[in-house]
């Protein structure tokens, strides 16, 4: 024993860090929880295993990285000689009103002594500070994912990623100020939200923050890639509120598509038959299947269009009197009730009536 301990503390502290680093990446492995694809992942479930549609791939998304003492560490870096001294000395700070030392003298202990005991504990108080002191929403979100990505087992899991949750409301609704102008920072937001459902996808409030994420790509003008949200909450929260909102929203959002892409009869069919399965789910309001209802008939006339067209197409002098009389006989049995089955009707008529040739 005592020549392992005379072993690792002959170890330079580079390799240290790296070793301690790699064993915090495998805890954060080891701590998840794997759930059969398309099932809700349970409350209190650490970490998404599965991929979320319509999220960020994993090339966007910001890995989490170790705090390093920066390069003025002879200046910013730690007042005392210990971290359970520097402790103090931070809590001392804020209990006097410096919150800016305080923020300083946090931060400080947490990359010098990462791994101490005491390091948990500054993290979260220089997170509560971000919040509570500054009112720095985007420093507060980026200070408890730190929390909950490294301390995981030392601080209340549940509460951490509850108050990141609600961290992210005030990031939505705050919007973001640069040079005294404000703005909605749409896609930093989505992506606070997107960092919250991984880090705690079996949390009370993941389906309500995966609806905000899928308005957010709407609003971000990527219907596409919300309808893949909306389909993967419903998949996954089927018996939520939320899941009833995003059948609605899907619908719309699937419309908006079909709209704006070039026509392509399966994409059209499979939006048919997704606004039939919403109609007939009693799952929408009164007025909300009406305004599906219209949906579906817009979406079904793209198709009646096509088979008249194709209809007209073969009722030509360069095809045979058959090969019209045919299309016209599928389009009458597929839209008896078309405005246009008159019109088809007395033309299949006269081709019948019309000597073959």
């Amino acid at each position: 024993m005592i020549s392992r301990l005379f072993l690792w503390y002959n170890i330079p502290m580079s390799f240290k860090k790296a070793i301690l680093a790699s064993a915090a990446a495998a805890a954060v492995v080891l701590a998840a929880r794997a759930v059969p694809p398309g099932t809700s992942p349970g409350p209190g479930v650490r970490y998404a295993t599965d991929a979320y549609p319509g999220f960020d791939s994993e090339d966007e998304i910001v890995k989490p990285s170790r705090k390093e003492p920066g390069f003025f560490s002879w200046i910013s870096g730690p007042t005392k000689d210990d971290p359970a001294g520097q402790l103090a000395y931070a809590s001392a700070c804020e209990a006097d009103g410096s919150l800016r030392a305080a923020r300083r003298a946090y931060d400080a202990l947490v990359r010098a002594w990462p791994t101490s005991p005491e390091a948990a504990k500054a993290q979260k108080a220089l997170a509560d500070l971000c919040l509570g002191g500054f009112l720095d929403y985007e420093g507060a979100f980026r200070e408890y994912r730190y929390l909950v990505d490294f301390y995981s087992a030392q601080c209340d899991y549940d509460a951490a990623v509850e108050t990141l949750y609600k961290v992210a409301e005030l990031m939505r609704a705050e919007g973001k100020t640069v040079l005294f102008f404000r703005f909605d920072n749409t896609v930093d937001v989505r992506r606070a939200y997107e960092a919250v459902v991984l880090r705690a996808p079996g949390a009370k409030f993941a389906p309500q923050a995966m609806l905000t994420i899928a308005q957010l790509r709407e609003d971000e003008d990527r219907p596409e890639t919300a309808v893949a949200v909306y389909e993967n909450l419903r998949n996954l929260h089927p018996a939520s509120p939320e899941a009833d909102e995003a059948l609605y929203r899907e619908a719309r959002a699937r419309m908006v598509v079909l709209r704006r892409r070039e026509y392509n009869r399966d994409r059209v069919r499979d939006t048919i038959d997704f606004l039939r399965s919403a109609v007939a789910s009693g799952r929408l309001s009164d007025e909300r299947r009406g305004e599906v209802e219209g949906l579906l008939a817009e979406a079904g006339a793209l198709i009646e269009e096509e088979a008249y067209q194709a209809a007209r197409f073969y009722d030509s002098k360069t095809r045979t009197r058959r090969s019209a009389v045919s299309a016209y006989e599928r389009f009458l049995a597929e839209f008896p009730a078309s405005d246009r089955a008159p019109e088809v009707r007395r033309r299949l008529f006269e081709l019948q009536q019309e000597t073959p040739r």
